[in-house]
Order: C-alpha cells, then sequence, then structure tokens
C-alpha cells in the first residue's frame, strides 16, 4: 500500500497521523508511507524521529482580516496547492489520509480532484475548519468522539473509531505503584494529584499551582507537577522569592518534564490539564477524575467542548481559563479526592467513553475504502 498523510503543525494532529502510518507498516510491513507538512511545525522533529520521510508544501490557518501578512499567507498556501499535486502525482498514492489542520485543504483537495481515494481523522469533538469544508470532498471521516458526528453534516460517510493513542491503561501491584511513586519522592499514604499543561507547559495553571502550595493548601494530598521546560525556572524563582526550595516541598513533586507519563497517569488520583482531544481521550481511557482547564482562544473554542464529553458524563470539572485561581481549584481538588465514593464514580463514568482497539478500526476502514474504489 502506497499512503500518503497530511499532518502539521501539533502534537495532536501528527501523533494520530503517526499511530495510523505504524500501524499500516505492521499489517503491511511492505507499504510506502510518506507525510506531507510544512516546514514550521512538530512534524519536522516527529515524523523524521519516527522513522517516516517528509515532503513540506506553503499552507497557512487564514483569518478574515484584511493585511498584507494576510494577503502573502493566501497567496504562498494557493501555491501550496500545486506542491500538493505535484507530490501527489510523483508518489502515485492508493490512498491519502488528513489527520486534520490547515495542511489538509491542499492535499485532500488534490488527492479528490485525481479521484484519490481520501479519509480524514477529526481527533475533537468540535471539528476544525478544514475538516468542515472538505467534508463532502473526503470519502470517509473518522471521529474520536460522538459528539463530533452532527457538527459534520456534509460528510459523505463518518464513522466514530476514537483517536490513537500511545498511555494505556496499566493494572499495577502495590508494590510496583510504591515503586513508581517512590521514584519521585512521594508515596501512597495520601492521595496524588497529577498536574501538567502540555508539553511546554500553561501560565494560567501553574500560576494557580503556585498560590496553592505557596500557602500550604495541599495538607491531604500529594502534587506532582510538570510545569513545562519554559517556564520550570520562572517557577523555581517565584517559589525562591518564597523562601520556598523547589527540590524539597512536603507533599509536592515539581519537574519541567514527565518522561514516563503513562506510569504516573495511572497511579494519579486525579488528573489535572488543558482538554486537548489525545489528553481527553487518555483520560476516558485510563479512568480517570479531571479537572479540565479548557486552552482558550483556539479554533472553534474545541478544548472547551473537548473537556464537555468528559464533564457531560460525570467524569470531570471544567474551570474556565479567566476563573481559575488557587482556593478555587483547591476545594475542587479536595471536593474529588478526599470523598472516595465520588472518586470512584467519577473514574467508572470516566471509561463510559474509552475507546478500544482504534487503530484496528481505523485500518479496516482504509481498507474497506480501497475495497470499494476497486469494485
Amino acid at each position: 500500500m502506497k499512503v500518503i498523510i497530511a499532518a502539521a503543525g501539533t502534537a495532536g494532529h501528527i501523533n494520530p497521523g503517526l499511530a495510523i502510518a505504524n500501524k499500516i507498516k505492521e499489517e503491511e510491513k511492505d507499504s510506502e508511507i510518506i507525510f506531507i507538512g510544512t516546514t514550521r511545525g512538530l512534524e519536522n522533529d516527529l515524523v523524521p524521529r519516527a522513522g517516516f520521510k517528509l515532503r513540506t508544501i506553503e499552507a497557512y490557518g487564514l483569518s478574515k482580516e484584511i493585511s498584507i501578512n494576510n494577503l502573502k499567507r493566501i497567496c504562498k498556501t494557493i501555491k501550496g496547492f500545486g506542491e500538493a499535486k505535484k507530490i501527489i502525482k510523483e508518489f502515485k498514492p492508493d490512498i491519502v489520509i488528513g489527520t486534520g489542520g490547515y495542511i489538509c485543504g491542499a492535499v485532500i483537495t488534490q488527492a479528490h480532484k485525481l479521484n484519490i481515494p481520501t479519509l480524514l481523522h477529526e481527533s475533537n469533538a468540535f471539528p476544525g475548519k478544514a475538516v468542515k469544508m472538505l467534508a463532502n470532498k473526503t470519502d470517509k471521516i473518522l471521529v474520536s468522539f460522538k459528539d463530533a458526528i452532527d457538527r459534520i453534516p456534509k460528510a459523505k460517510k463518518i464513522i466514530y473509531t476514537g483517536t490513537p493513542i500511545k498511555i494505556q491503561k496499566k493494572e499495577f501491584t502495590i508494590s510496583e505503584k510504591e515503586k513508581i511513586v517512590k521514584n519521585v519522592g512521594l508515596n501512597l499514604l495520601k492521595p496524588i494529584v497529577l498536574i501538567f499543561g502540555g508539553s511546554q507547559g500553561a501560565q494560567k495553571i501553574n500560576d494557580a499551582i503556585v498560590s496553592i502550595i505557596k500557602n500550604k493548601l495541599n495538607k491531604n494530598y500529594q502534587i506532582i507537577w510538570a510545569t513545562g521546560p519554559k517556564q520550570y525556572d520562572r517557577i523555581k524563582e517565584i517559589l525562591e522569592d518564597e523562601n520556598i526550595n523547589i527540590n524539597n516541598i512536603k507533599n509536592t513533586k515539581i519537574v519541567p518534564y514527565i518522561y514516563n507519563m503513562e506510569e504516573i497517569m495511572n497511579v494519579s488520583n486525579l488528573i489535572i490539564a488543558r482538554s486537548g482531544a489525545m489528553t481527553v481521550t487518555e483520560i476516558a481511557n485510563l479512568g480517570k477524575p479531571s479537572i479540565l482547564i479548557p486552552l482558550p482562544n483556539v479554533s472553534g473554542d474545541h478544548q472547551l467542548y473537548n473537556a464537555k464529553v468528559l464533564e457531560k458524563v460525570g467524569a470531570a470539572k471544567i474551570t474556565l481559563n479567566d476563573e481559575l485561581e488557587g482556593n478555587d481549584l483547591n476545594e475542587k481538588i479536595e471536593s474529588i479526592i478526599l470523598d472516595k465514593n465520588k472518586e470512584n464514580q467519577m473514574s467508572k463514568n470516566a471509561l463510559k467513553i474509552a475507546t478500544k482497539d482504534v487503530e484496528k478500526k481505523i485500518y479496516k476502514e482504509i481498507k474497506m475504502l480501497l475495497k470499494e474504489y476497486t469494485k
């Protein structure tokens, strides 16, 4: 099978593309797969690191504002359509797959014009502009959340599959849990709250946690907090001004980044995070209660819609970014982790929307689409 995958920008678009590519390779080892992205996004690191070839084109997200900068972007994006067509003609793929973002506009459109099977995967509960615009040109759209189905009315065919993720639910023994927790300087005597704001951190979340620590509010629970590499030094300085040693805080472990995230998420009692599609999917599959702080000012407010998927089934509490502050967040934390019945029920509720065998389902849909084209 020869496959082109269009994926650009953030890990939320690129990682599902890589998971799909790896599944195809697992099933058909002689498959040829290339990615199309831009020169600016994380694809330039993640795609080659995963062992796949990356071709780049000009592509930008466009706004309605009238400006010289926007006009330049429009001209470059139009050029990108020609570049995408050239790559597709040269590579001659059996199928073209997009995993969201503006890169899909040129690649899916040109594949459609060349009568090549097309498939889109949408990770968010509120579909992005590109997916909505391409709905009537795409043979099949796969979605991560059932809530997205009614939000793509022009889709020719839409199937709920879930999002492929790396982090999976693990059933650790007590001794295994103790070892994992001990390695980060905590213990199993008090509930553990995991806090992160994405790979780069989130300043608003970080500031709220600083307030909790400064006021010693986490007496009844432990915190493991990934500040993000770019914010760690800032947090360290803020705490030093309060005569607090970042490496020696009771009930608290602060790190720039968590490398064994699967282990830490599995042993935590509660997760506080942004609500990107992959994070929400991971929380659901792990069956963890959560407090979600959607990133504001993102396309279609999609992080809020992602968070509502968990809130709707009683698995999460939502706090808006502008309303986030230490005392209120602490109250929400304690209302969950100090009530074991509530914590357990939220965990069960999260598992209600967990998805299994996602890569297998996506591969099946790819094969079915290719079979339809050969009839």
